[in-house]
């Protein structure tokens, strides 16, 4: 099996040390060891030199939409378009997403499970790609969030249902939209709209057959319901109180922040947006900052994430999240733990998301050190090498 030996230069591990001028030992797709680099003095094969930079993990995006592209109107997009088109685009997405050092992506919401013959040809290494997880049709309630391309069920059983379809169509994990949102016409962000027991019957069936939950939350009423329900994480979390804070602490439930969304729509206003979009991010936009800041400095478990695929936020430019968590409050460390070893966490990719021995060598060697500058991580124009399973990313 061919070793390679990266060195040179710092190593940071994914779970918050900076490592100086340490090596990281590969062989074939696993990490083998990782020490200083004089523990490497009589290495003799392939030598990759990191000087000057830092050799991290890859990073994972835990909410995606790989069906969109970042279009004033996504879903306007893909309407009447053929269903290989779209799959196509899926593909597209995953790999731009790759070179741009986006390792693992977490797909909250698809069109039809197109994505999902591209989640397999990427996990199975068939295609070249990040590895997927993908939910599957979001399950919403009739006139909810996301009702013009999700799975609409109401009433408890309905939504059990609606579950098991998911699970049936292969899904990896269970999206359920517990309030309204920016992108849908007529609903409003801060309103619940399942209810507790609805939520509770969703999450509890996605538990029964071992998947895991997101939920589109924002309104503190839907993300209390979907936080008793012990949904395992929370998507935005924007109007997020203390006692839904409280709550999440107590039960180790995620946020997914996903401040580029917003920040994109209000960054791209006049480039045809709709109208009720732009006025909705506006009335959020600092609410979702405070509500980022909250849970971080109460020690909340953060999983870097970006809604890629919304308006102007593009696939290939999900690392620009880790800026706007640290203009937020975060520390560099922490949006770099934030969106490597806790992203993956959540995902369930257990030997990922970290430089240490026996982990998958999914890795990216970026310009300078980016525990000082977060832009040499957040910016793919700093990133010098994307290594996935141990091989270089050329695409």
């Amino acid at each position: 099996m061919v070793a390679t030996l990266y060195g040179g230069g710092d190593v940071f591990d994914g779970t918050g040390t900076l490592h100086k001028n340490h090596s990281v030992l590969v062989e074939g797709d696993t990490i083998q060891q990782v020490a200083p680099a004089e523990a490497f003095a009589d290495f003799q094969g392939t030598m990759v030199d990191t000087s000057g930079g830092t050799l991290m993990p890859g990073i994972a995006d835990c909410h995606v939409h790989l069906v969109y592209k970042g279009e004033a109107d996504p879903r306007g997009s893909i309407e009447g378009v053929n269903p290989g088109e779209i799959t196509l685009r899926v593909l597209e997405n995953a790999q731009t997403s790759l070179k741009a050092g986006i390792t693992a992506v977490r797909d909250c919401g698809g069109r039809e499970y197109l994505e999902f013959p591209v989640r397999d040809g990427c996990n199975n290494g068939r295609f070249l790609g990040p590895n997927i997880l993908a939910s599957g049709k979001m399950i919403c309630m009739t006139g909810g969030h996301g009702n013009r391309s999700g799975r609409v069920a109401d009433g408890c059983d309905e939504v059990v249902k609606a579950v098991r379809e998911q699970i049936h169509a292969g899904s990896d994990l269970i999206k359920i939209m517990a309030t309204g949102g920016v992108m849908t016409p007529g609903v409003n962000p801060e309103d619940a709209h399942y209810s507790a027991d609805e939520m509770r019957v969703g999450v509890g069936e996605a538990r029964r057959f071992h998947k895991t939950s997101a939920s589109h939350a924002q309104g503190a009423e839907g993300i209390m319901n979907a936080v008793l329900a012990g949904i395992t994480s929370i998507e935005h979390g924007i109007f997020m109180d203390q006692q839904c804070l409280d709550a999440m602490l107590e039960r180790g439930t995620y946020l997914v922040p996903t401040l580029a969304a917003v920040q994109n729509i209000l960054n791209n206003a006049d480039k045809g947006i709709a109208d009720y979009v732009v006025e909705k991010s506006r009335r959020v936009f600092e609410k979702h900052r405070e509500s980022f800041k909250m849970f971080y400095e109460a020690g909340g478990k953060i999983a870097m994430g970006t809604d890629a695929g919304t308006p102007f936020n593009m696939h290939g430019e999900n690392a620009m999240e880790l800026a706007y968590m640290v203009d937020c409050g975060m520390t560099a460390i922490d949006a770099l733990t934030a969106s490597t070893s806790v992203a993956h966490s959540l995902m369930e990719l257990d030997d990922r998301g970290q430089i240490k021995a026996d982990f998958k060598a999914d890795m990216i060697i970026v310009n300078g050190n980016p525990a000082e500058d977060i832009l040499m991580a957040a910016e793919s124009a700093n990133h010098r090498s994307v290594i996935k399973n141990g091989k270089q990313v050329n695409l």
